[in-house]
């Protein structure tokens, strides 16, 4: 009885797994496609050359060299340009100041100040950050969606190997067969009539 519980559990499990698995491997290819798609589209080329030997960074050029010259195509792409590309050049610009801090400092000045050319400066200076900060928590976020369809994927195909693994099991080795002679109900008396 035990052994018949145990095999349909299995065989359900298994059903279910595998229809989850299949809908996130779906559902992550598709994540991972559309964000390929979506970062292709604004043909970004990562830094080579020399954009690459201009950083003083050694860990921002370690981080890009190895997507030189390369289209920004995926979520670590678009990440290690946010990150080692775009940030960098920010704090240079800034003396590693943020927009929140530069911006601050922009709207104290009055509208005397903010005509003189240190205030168009650092007028300037605070829409370049704004803009750096903008573009940054796109590809940061185009990196979060591909790493969710990565996991998704990974996830689904874990579930539809242990949905097959159930499968073999419920259908197999735990699968209840009919009477036979090691199971059977009637005794050895009506065996021999």
């Amino acid at each position: 009885m035990e052994r018949t519980v145990y095999g349909v559990l299995s065989r359900v499990a298994a059903i279910v797994l595998v229809v989850v698995g299949v809908v996130a491997i779906i559902g992550g290819t598709y994540a991972n496609g559309y964000v390929k798609n979506q970062l292709s589209s604004e043909r970004i080329t990562m830094p080579a050359g020399a954009a690459l030997d201009a950083l003083k960074n050694d860990g921002a050029k370690a981080a890009l060299s190895k997507y030189a010259g390369t289209p920004l195509d995926s979520g670590p792409k678009a990440q290690a340009f946010a990150n080692h590309y775009i940030l960098v050049h920010m704090n240079a610009s800034s003396n590693g100041k943020t927009y929140n801090e530069i911006s601050g400092q922009y709207t104290q000045l009055s509208a005397t100040d903010k005509a003189s050319p240190d205030g168009v400066a650092l007028g300037n200076l605070r829409q370049t950050l704004f803009m750096g900060d903008t573009l940054r928590g796109m590809l940061l976020t185009a990196y979060a969606w591909w790493l969710v369809g990565t996991i998704a994927l990974w996830a689904g195909i874990a579930l539809v190997v242990v949905g097959v693994v159930l499968a073999i099991l419920g259908w197999g080795p735990l699968r209840s067969g009919k009477s036979t002679g090691a199971h059977s109900t009637e005794g050895p008396a009506a065996k021999a009539a």
